[in-house]
């Protein structure tokens, strides 16, 4: 009974730690995210900057995992470019070893008062910024509130021979020790509460300073496995960064484990608190392993590209934008309305998938769609950036426009992408998820207006090409259509629900958020008539009627 209060404490402790960091997370993001992400993406010019900036990210945000993924998203679209990624990341590694370092400086007493603090922030501000703050200063008073929790839970463990029989199995097995601490990390997604809880332990005193070595550097290792397993999805870019960084770390967990019990013991002999030997190994094989890998940042970007090579350009990358082009405008303008016609022929593919997923209850036709999202938002970028270098030669004035045309449709496309994948693609599994049937009805509206959505696409796409003045006429009067459908679907699915439908009720807020992504999605369709429809006169400034 008494060992197993004990694990419920430390669990509980844990966990608390964990929902701090979290909350620390979210506050600096809803407080500076924006200013975060431009700060990270303009920080990368020199080396310097680059590991400064990584620093300062992970000490705000109190993750270097999220660091990790920020970066590597910036990579991917050609933000950051590869060797100042690995840096940044070099300065997060060290940015969540000196967190742990400050918080273990016996600051707990201040946790009450901070956590009052971040209520009084949160509670007496309006902004969205201060509350964040308010969220991200009661977040650090949990996780120093969680460090009493845990001292408090792991002192009982002195007394407990099954622990000392275990970690003096352990002690004589520092491979198996790194093994089980990484997956500590890995499963928490955290680093920084692996090495809070290995803090826990040895000031209890039932670890050895060898030991404890071996258990930081599996927090390190597993700390850099979750921004991995995250970005397997990505483009290759991104993919290179994240695995760079686990390369790192690992190679550095290689070399420093042979010589642990030597390390513990030159640690002890400098004027620092023996207690917190843990968050000094943290700090100091980090800073260790920034020292050395620094000057390889640039071979191991190379290394990387090596073994995750670029995927072939006919299948991701953009076919038709020829750098050859940009001397000739009117090439370079064919090329990208060619290239965003692909785009549209994926969004309608998407679509597709979507209705059939949503029709036979098959959630295997969504499993693509998010890989061909983030080829859709590849390619839009590409189609932006040579167009953007096409403008800087000087365009005639119709050219110009032409160019304008195709990047605000292929803008458009990236949108209807999003909203198929974040909105339509959700619902759908929900629906097939939990077993809901919509009236037979609310099933045949739906339906209809999926197809009619498809059938809006493909025309959008010939007026696209042919900028046939009639059709796109035509296709604004649908959307018109589409709109007295969606709100005559929405007046029929609440009287079903008056009437007390059983399926009506069970699928409510999914028929009407349905209904709003599908009116959405048309909405941007018949964007691409609008340039044409006022080239031609046709189109008035307004909709409202002129007064009597």
């Amino acid at each position: 009974m008494q060992s197993m209060i004990v694990m419920v404490n430390l669990f509980g402790a844990v966990a608390l730690l964990l929902f701090g960091l979290s909350l620390v997370k979210d506050g600096v993001t809803r407080a500076f995210g924006s200013r975060l992400r431009t700060g990270l993406a303009q920080g990368t010019s020199g080396a310097v900057r680059s590991f400064v900036t990584g620093l300062i990210a992970t000490l705000a945000l109190q993750s270097s995992t999220a660091t990790a993924l920020m970066t590597a998203s910036f990579v991917e679209k050609g933000l950051v470019r590869a060797r100042m990624a690995q840096i940044v990341l070099l300065g997060a590694n060290v940015g969540t070893a000196m967190t742990a370092w400050i918080v273990a400086t016996g600051i707990g007493w201040l946790s009450p008062a901070i956590i009052l603090a971040g209520v009084v922030v949160h509670r007496m501000s309006r902004s969205s910024a201060r509350q964040g703050a308010g969220f991200a200063l009661v977040g650090i008073g949990l996780m120093l509130l969680s460090l009493d929790l845990l001292s408090a839970a792991t002192e009982p463990m002195r007394e407990s021979r099954a622990l000392a029989a275990f970690l003096g199995m352990l002690d004589s097995a520092w491979p198996v020790a790194l093994i089980i601490s990484a997956g500590i990390a890995f499963a928490s997604s955290s680093s920084l509460a692996t090495v809070m809880l290995v803090l826990s332990l040895s000031s209890a005193g039932v670890l050895s300073a060898g030991l404890t070595v071996a258990l930081v550097l599996g927090a390190n290792l597993g700390g850099a496995i979750p921004p991995v397993i995250a970005t397997l999805g990505s483009a290759p870019p991104a993919r290179r960064v994240t695995l760079g960084n686990l390369a790192v770390r690992g190679m550095g967990c290689l070399i420093a484990l042979p010589i642990a019990g030597i390390g513990a013991e030159w640690l002890q002999h400098l004027p620092l608190p023996r207690q917190n030997l843990p968050v000094d190994v943290h700090l100091v094989f980090n800073l260790v392993v920034a020292i050395v890998s620094w000057p390889f940042a640039g071979l191991l970007a190379q290394l990387m590209s090596r073994f995750v090579p670029d995927e072939e350009a006919g299948e991701t990358g953009p076919r038709y934008l020829d750098e050859a082009m940009l001397d000739t405008p009117v090439m370079a303008l064919s090329g990208a309305t060619r290239e965003v016609l692909r785009v549209g022929d994926l969004v309608e593919a998407m679509l597709t998938r979507a209705s059939n997923a949503f029709n036979n209850n098959d959630l295997g036709e969504l499993h693509d769609i998010g890989r061909m999202e983030k080829q859709v938002d590849l390619l839009q970028q590409e189609v932006k950036i040579f167009l953007s270098r096409l403008g800087r030669d000087g365009l005639g004035p119709e050219d110009g426009r032409r160019s304008i045309v195709v990047i605000d449709y292929a803008i458009n496309l990236e949108h209807m992408g999003d909203i198929i994948e974040k909105g339509l693609c959700e619902q759908i599994g929900k629906k097939v998820t939990n077993g809901l049937k919509f009236s037979e009805d609310g099933y045949q509206e739906l339906k209809s207006l999926f197809n009619l959505t498809i059938d809006n696409l493909r025309i959008a796409q010939t007026i696209f090409v042919s900028r046939n003045a009639d059709l796109a006429r035509h296709l604004v009067e649908v959307k018109v259509d589409v709109r007295h459908m969606e709100k005559r679907s929405a007046e029929r699915h609440l009287e079903r629900l008056r009437d007390g439908l059983l399926e009506s009720v069970q699928t409510s807020s999914l028929h009407l958020d349905m209904l709003r992504d599908l009116k959405r999605i048309n909405a941007h369709i018949a964007s691409v008539a609008y340039p044409i429809l006022e080239e031609s006169g046709l189109l008035t400034e307004s909709r409202l009627r002129p007064e009597a």
